[in-house]
């Protein structure tokens, strides 16, 4: 497969278009069943003037069954993924004069459950057969595993003066496929400059993330070796990363209120997901490592008479380097990821720039307006066909969205309205009712081409809403 792994960088949540590709037709839909107990105690005792000490305990039990049903080529492809949760979670705060110590312990286990089956009819002479001709016609997995996961913290935040210091400490444990532990510490710090009524802060944070579980049985299993011979199999290892961030915070003129940020992240084992045999299933896989940074701004109005707002923008550039470190290869995937050793490619939220804006008009007490805009200059793509392939497979109306050139889609915009009307407003009770409307200019905004078999994705066209909601 030239370039790089397929699919890389597909990590967003995306509507799907819903073109069908030659030779293939897929169909799939969710209905989740979750019944959740919940039992949560919470005491506050006053140890002495100086000092008070707040504690939380909860227990939770969850299951959750998702069952998917589709097909390709019209056959049926039945998974079902289901999860049992227990999960404890147990918290202390302390107030002693000038800090505040919190402690805490979590364990959370998901025992996971994956039944998965799959059936081809489409024909293999069809020369767009989207699949390998030594691809088996069914395959079917069942496997079942316990995802443990248990962690602990405890930070102290000092208030000096005019100083602000946060520093703490977490562990975590991860057991799945892999079994690891990690230490994380964090440490930030604030200064307020009364006199220019600014506020300076920098932070640190070390960070621990375990992979997606989804499909990840499946994925770590040897019977994929009879879809096809050459599979290669790694163990996907959790993240692991260093962020930085300095900023500061403004307020002017009374009534505006200005945050600027500059972040910076480095992240070992860079979690990804790809999916198996150009379908809709997908499962974790990680790269080395990935370089994030960018800069974000947003001016605020809180309330201003009867108008209030903001206006934001962020820049924002990532990579992902070469070589795989985690995750499951079949047929020509496999010979890449053990070739393509080297080497950077765009992630996929590595948008440049981003624009959001909103203004809301109080008309009279229980009656209001807004409107809103955002606009994206374009998410990175891969598609290793021509420009005449991808004219004919989804149209002009697709293909002119999309700039081959700089392998980006083309910028965004949507351009949005509201209104709303307080029915009912009496102390804590309020009745409301709500209308919407989400990209009054109809505008096609493509969010990610991927190719003639992974499928695109659009955001929503001219829609509308009506909603009451009611607070008690």
């Amino acid at each position: 497969m030239p370039g790089r792994i397929k699919n890389m960088g597909k990590n967003m949540k995306k509507s799907d278009l819903g073109a069908e590709t030659p030779g293939r037709f897929h169909r799939s839909t969710n209905n989740p069943r979750t019944a959740e107990l919940g039992l949560m105690l919470v005491a506050l005792l006053l140890l002495t003037p100086a000092a008070s000490r707040a504690q939380t305990f909860s227990v939770l039990y969850n299951f959750a069954s998702v069952p998917g049903t589709g097909a390709w080529s019209k056959a049926p492809l039945l998974r079902d993924s289901t999860g049992n949760l227990y999960g404890t979670t147990s918290a202390n705060t302390i107030h002693y004069g000038r800090q505040e110590w919190k402690a805490g312990l979590e364990s959370d286990n998901l025992f996971l459950h994956e039944n998965f089956s799959d059936l081809i009819t489409a024909n293999p002479g069809d020369p767009l057969y989207p699949f390998d001709p030594s691809t088996p016609s069914s395959f079917a997995f069942a496997g079942s595993r316990p995802d443990l996961e248990q962690s602990a913290f405890v930070q102290d935040l000092v208030r000096l003066g005019k100083w602000t210091v946060n520093a703490g400490l977490r562990w975590d444990h991860y057991q799945l496929i892999v079994n690891q532990n990690a230490v994380s510490p964090r440490f930030s710090v604030a200064r307020y400059f009364p006199s220019a009524n600014l506020i300076f802060h920098a932070s640190y944070d070390r960070i621990f993330q375990t992979p997606a579980f989804e499909n990840i049985l499946l994925a770590s299993s040897p019977v994929v070796l009879s879809l096809n011979p050459n599979v290669l199999r790694l163990p996907v290892q959790p993240s692991h990363g260093n962020y930085f961030e300095i900023g500061a915070t403004k307020s002017f003129l009374s009534e505006f209120r200005l945050d600027a940020n500059y972040f910076r992240r480095y992240v070992n084992n860079f979690a990804d997901d790809d999916q198996i045999l150009n379908t809709a299933v997908s499962f974790p896989i990680a790269f080395r490592k990935a370089i994030i940074y960018g800069a974000e701004a947003k001016l605020e109005l809180p309330h201003w008479n009867r108008f209030s707002g903001f206006l934001s923008y962020s820049y924002q550039v990532g990579n992902a380097w070469f070589p795989v470190t985690g995750g499951l290869f079949v047929g020509s995937d496999a010979v890449s990821a053990t070739t393509q050793l080297t080497g950077h490619f765009p992630d996929s939220q590595d948008q440049r720039n981003t624009i959001r804006a909103r203004v809301r008009y109080q008309l009279i007490s229980r009656l209001w307006i807004a409107g809103g805009a955002e606009y994206g200059s374009g998410l990175p793509f891969e598609y290793t066909g021509t420009y005449d392939q991808a004219l004919a497979e989804y149209g002009a109306q697709m293909v002119n969205r999309i700039n081959f050139a700089d392998g980006r889609t083309k910028s965004t915009l949507s351009i949005d309205a509201s209104t709303g009307l307080d029915l009912y407003k009496k102390e804590k009770r309020s009745l409301r009712l709500q209308a919407d409307v989400e990209n009054l200019n109809n505008r096609l905004n493509v969010i990610d081409f991927g190719g003639l078999f992974s499928g695109n994705a659009i955001a929503p066209p001219r829609s509308y809403a009506l909603r009451l909601a009611a607070t008690f």
